[in-house]
């Protein structure tokens, strides 16, 4: 733990396996509970928890997570990005957990209450980073493109270069045999979910 000369304070934790079990066994369990689901009922609750973290007006580490939330969401619904098959999945199955009711930590308590919540958020993201990446190069060239600049490219071929760049990097990540990428590179073991 360090304080800063910006009177910010930094707490750092690790997760062992263990924790990052836990934290795989509610994932999973919401996306049992979603297996026959209603994608809008999934973009839905992940909207819903999005304007009550909005609303309560919480600290700047849930606000971080909360933006991730929102790049991962505007993935499934930005009719540009066209995410689609077995990617598209992916990421409904990662959202799972943010359309699920039962929350590890209440959302209503003041500071923590959506502690679980950053952390899973942390967790997808790191799960969804080949897509994340992806996705965030393409709103940059999109707005380039609208910028009127010469080095963005057309939307078609944006989207086909990052979506075969994301799909070569979740491969290798899936594929890794350095420990500790290898452990993020599938919140579910080799295959991922």
């Amino acid at each position: 733990m360090t304080v800063d000369a910006q009177t910010t304070l930094r707490i750092e934790f690790d997760l062992n396996e263990d924790d990052l079990n836990y934290f795989r066994q509610r994932l999973e369990a919401s996306r049992k509970s979603w297996k026959f689901r209603d994608d809008g009922r999934v973009v839905e609750g992940a909207k819903a928890l999005i304007a009550e973290a909005t609303k309560s007006n919480p600290p700047h580490y849930v606000m971080e997570r909360v933006e991730t939330l929102k790049t991962m969401l505007d993935m499934l619904t930005d009719h540009d990005w066209e995410l689609k098959g077995d990617e598209r999945e992916h990421v409904f199955d990662m959202l799972a957990y943010f359309a699920d009711p039962k929350d590890i930590i209440p959302d209503h308590l003041p500071g923590v209450g959506f502690l679980d919540d950053a952390i899973m958020i942390e967790l997808v993201a790191a799960e969804l980073e080949p897509e994340i990446e992806a996705y965030n190069d393409f709103c940059m060239n999109r707005d380039e493109l609208k910028s009127g600049s010469d080095d963005a490219n057309p939307i078609n071929i944006s989207r086909e270069y990052l979506q075969n760049r994301m799909r070569r990097r979740r491969r290798r990540r899936l594929t890794s045999t350095d420990g500790g990428a290898a452990m993020v590179a599938s919140l579910f073991g080799p295959g991922g979910s």
